[in-house]
């Protein structure tokens, strides 16, 4: 790019106390993502960066690398992920600063913190702190049902509850449940298998069996909540669109005293029987409104698995879209086009 009257040049000094390398990464790793999202010439000597660029993209340029150095300074380390995501934010003009967004710390567990990594995340923990039932909904990846887990095993690190509940409907087994071999709990043991994995990632795996055996942690299929009144309890209740408004409501009446609920589902996926309404799509018309009740929308941009499922996930959504347009818009087009004729 050559140097033009409405181009800028501007220097950003990089305070001494921050390394270079986490900043600009391994090899200039991050150099060259910062390099590819810009229209602007970037050039290092020491902690000095000159960009070279239009105005708005020098000022954006210059945003993100204040962000990065506050990330820094919290004691996280920068990688090539963060890099993009606080650039997609900056982007996104959110009002969240993406350094407030990326350094909320929900849990540690040997080394390893869990937090939010999007501006829809961090409003859905937000939610969880400030509502009694609060609904995440969204694709897979997007962290719906782990940042719950997360946010259940720090309410009772934290003597915030007594206990914790997790469940999910073990709709895939249906009337065939008796006929699977070994005992309930090894029946109904694949379906509640994702929720001890997490569980896993977030506690010392030798603190779990004494916890469930206590009582203190359950893990059960929805079915298993009827009757019951759930009181000092953190309570997730995860694959939601797997209820039917029967179970919703029964799920969510089992609200004790001291508790709070969770529940995270994609409306997208629904394995009921054809025909069958999904508790999670009608009760959002039931209780938008109600107060102390958060819904709350993740998208395929806060997919926070492997950057390819936020691809695949956006591009079933267009395709989706695609597919539920109606055919009659496009017909009156095609019949303009005479037999034989030439079209555009």
């Amino acid at each position: 790019m050559t140097e033009s009257q409405t181009a800028t040049r501007h220097t950003v000094t990089v305070p001494n106390s921050i390394d270079m390398v986490s900043l600009l990464g391994p090899g200039d790793e991050h150099l060259a993502t910062i390099e590819r999202a810009f229209a602007a010439e970037v050039h290092v000597r020491g902690n000095r960066i000159s960009l070279l660029g239009e105005p708005p993209e020098i000022a954006l340029a210059e945003r993100l690398l204040e962000e990065l150095v506050t990330i820094i300074r919290t004691g996280q380390g920068v990688t090539s992920e963060t890099v993009e995501r606080v650039i997609g934010m900056l982007r996104a003009e959110t009002t969240e600063r993406p350094a407030d967004v990326l350094s909320l710390n929900i849990l540690s567990n040997r080394g390893r913190t869990i937090r939010p990594k999007t501006v829809n995340q961090k409003k859905y923990v937000e939610a969880i702190d400030t509502h009694t039932i609060t609904f995440g909904i969204g694709p897979a990846g997007t962290g719906k049902t782990y940042l719950a887990m997360a946010k259940a095993v720090q309410a009772l690190q934290s003597k915030d509850c007594n206990r914790i509940i997790l469940t999910r409907p073990a709709v895939e087994a249906g009337e065939r449940l008796g006929y699977l071999p070994g005992t309930l709990s090894e029946k109904i043991d694949p379906y509640l298998r994702p929720l001890y994995d997490a569980l896993h990632d977030m506690m010392d795996p030798e603190t779990i069996p004494k916890l469930m055996a206590s009582g203190t942690i359950e893990v059960a299929p929805l079915a298993f909540m009827r009757g019951r009144t759930l009181n000092d309890a953190f309570i997730v209740l995860d694959e939601a669109q797997n209820t039917t408004p029967e179970q919703m409501k029964m799920f969510l009446t089992r609200l004790g005293f001291g508790s709070r609920i969770v529940v995270t589902g994609d409306t997208s996926q629904t394995d009921l029987p054809s025909g069958a309404k999904s508790g999670l799509r009608v009760v959002e018309d039931i209780l938008e409104g109600v107060e102390d009740v958060s819904f709350n929308r993740l998208t395929s941009s806060d997919v926070v698995r492997h950057r390819l499922v936020a691809r695949i996930v956006a591009a079933y959504d267009e395709f989706d879209a695609r597919s539920s347009a109606p055919a009659a818009v496009a017909a009156p087009a095609a019949r303009r086009t005479p037999r034989g004729g030439h079209g555009s």
